[in-house]
């Protein structure tokens, strides 16, 4: 699976939850279970790539910012929830994270105090809920992965953080450096500027 059938599946899911007033997750688990199983493994790999791609400390600043904090576990959920979000949605957050503040969803949430929008956290496991709807069994996921080595003998980014550049850390907590880093969403949910 190409990257551009990936995404295909992504904004099919998206379609489909919006038109059955379903989750997201159960909308793409649902057309995963459709495909052959060999295909929801490269769909994982893909996946592993795009969510690893966004491990990055200034991703994780606008999960913290969103979220009203952000731990290791929560950051895994608000990086599948920004690939929830689509393509579009994606690639603006990847290239600057700060656009997020233009999402409906998020300026929605900033308003009503809500830190919920984009921790999603049942798309992290859409792949194996897929294998298991198609095998009725729980592990068949985990053992058809470990079975499966890509062409180029890699697994996927995400399973190779160590070896990821995350960028330039700093301090969340600084309210001055996060209106300084991404001054839309810090404005959103900080408020303005020039109180700090």
């Amino acid at each position: 699976m190409d990257i551009d059938r990936f995404w295909h599946l992504v904004e099919s899911a998206r379609s489909s939850a919006a038109a059955g007033g379903v989750p997201f997750d159960e909308a793409l688990v649902r057309l995963l279970a459709g495909l052959p199983p060999q295909e929801i493994l490269t769909y994982a790999e893909r996946f592993g790539e795009v969510h690893g791609a966004l491990y990055r400390w200034d991703v994780w600043a606008a999960a913290y910012l969103i979220g009203g904090g952000c731990s290791d576990d929560s950051f895994m959920d608000f990086r599948a929830g920004v690939i929830a979000l689509g393509r579009e949605w994606y690639e603006r957050a990847a290239a600057v994270p700060d656009s997020l503040a233009g999402h409906p969803a998020v300026a929605e949430a900033a308003r009503e105090g809500r830190d919920e929008v984009l921790f999603l956290e049942e798309v992290n496991y859409a792949a194996g809920a897929a294998f298991e709807r198609l095998t009725g069994s729980k592990d068949a996921f985990h053992e058809a992965w470990s079975a499966y080595r890509p062409a180029d003998g890699r697994r996927g980014a995400a399973h190779d953080m160590g070896a990821h550049d995350m960028g330039e850390p700093f301090d969340f907590d600084d309210d001055g450096e996060m209106h300084r880093r991404l001054p839309r969403l810090a404005g959103l949910y900080l408020g303005a500027a020039d109180r700090i």
